[in-house]
């Protein structure tokens, strides 16, 4: 009896050891994400999404990503034919891209700025008297001003060399926006067409009596804070009184013209929304949990990248856009 005893005992201590043995043990650790996120478009997002590429790769090293430049227009097309998961776009999404399935994440915000060439032998007096939104016009739209004589009322003959882009551009069409009126598109600047921000910071730089505008980001060392070697920023004179008042002059580094950003002082447009955009809603774990994280770790890096926070509703309210 004994023996029978031991034996069912012994039989019960191994089903039960048994049982232990072979039961899912849980993990410590969620899965760790692993995939591939692709991403092009806007130049003006581009230095920010490589920026938030590499910290996500350190939280989650088995994750890569293909992020390009090419403008805003290559991004928007890109994503919609699902060639990449999110398109960089530096404008408003249109309702025939919305319709198509274009779904925009602001991520955070930034500006064009006029540039002209730093050695500019009338850089100081532009300095003194800024120039205004209907000068501007007049330069990229209107045509009625070709010389730096007709701008500053000097009598120089010597011609203005305006620049724009030739590829699709938010920056593009933010600065038409901004000079022309909220109809007006990137086919309404007339200039040399240049393709990329890269491509007119340098054409600007090249030339002594050039005059453009860039992104933020390309107009500014962001090293230095100051602008790039090279190129100056060409001031507005919002209050068009004919002359550049202290509260107007903001551009000596990058910090103090997002502050005005920030503010509301430099005007929107031609500040704006940047968006990372996908076609309908992100179903794919590892892209979602890359834009949550954007949306709200991640933005720990947007302002040293010389870019401007969005306010924290506006990030929540993307963020509830990730179902």
């Amino acid at each position: 009896m004994k023996k029978a005893i031991i034996s069912v005992a012994l039989g019960m201590i191994l089903m039960v050891n048994g049982a232990f043995v072979n039961a899912p043990v849980a993990s410590e650790h969620p899965a760790e994400l692993e995939g591939k996120i692709k991403i092009s478009g806007a130049f003006a997002l581009y230095p920010l999404a490589v920026k938030w590429g590499d910290e996500f790769k350190k939280l989650h090293p088995k994750v890569s990503f293909d992020i390009q430049g090419g403008g805003a227009g290559k991004g928007m097309v890109d994503v919609l034919a699902g060639n990449v998961d999110l398109g960089m776009v530096s404008r408003e999404i249109t309702k025939e891209e919305a319709g198509k399935g274009a779904l925009g994440f602001a991520v955070c915000k930034d500006a064009v700025v006029a540039t002209m060439n730093a050695n500019n032998p009338y850089l100081s007096k532009i300095y003194e008297t800024g120039i205004t939104r209907q000068q501007f016009y007049e330069i990229w739209m209107g045509r009625s001003i070709t010389t730096w004589g007709q701008l500053l009322k000097n009598g120089s003959k010597e011609k203005i060399s305006v620049y724009t882009r030739s590829d699709a551009a938010g920056a593009a069409d933010s600065w038409a926006k901004y000079i022309g009126g909220a109809t007006k598109k990137q086919d309404d600047l007339e200039g040399i067409g240049i393709f990329g921000d890269p491509g007119l910071a340098q054409a600007i730089a090249s030339d002594k009596l050039g005059i453009g505008y860039n992104n933020v980001g390309y107009a500014y060392d962001f090293t230095t804070k100051k602008p790039i070697s090279g190129i100056a920023i060409v001031p507005i004179d919002l209050n068009e009184n004919g002359k550049l008042d202290p509260e107007e002059n903001f551009y000596s580094n990058a910090d103090k013209l997002n502050m005005a950003v920030l503010s509301g002082k430099y005007p929107s447009p031609p500040a704006r929304n940047l968006y990372f955009v996908s076609k309908g809603e992100v179903t794919d774990p590892v892209l979602k949990e890359f834009l949550k994280w954007v949306l709200t770790d991640g933005q720990k890096y947007v302002a040293e990248s010389g870019f401007v926070v969005l306010p924290k509703q506006t990030l929540e309210e993307q963020v509830a856009k990730i179902k």
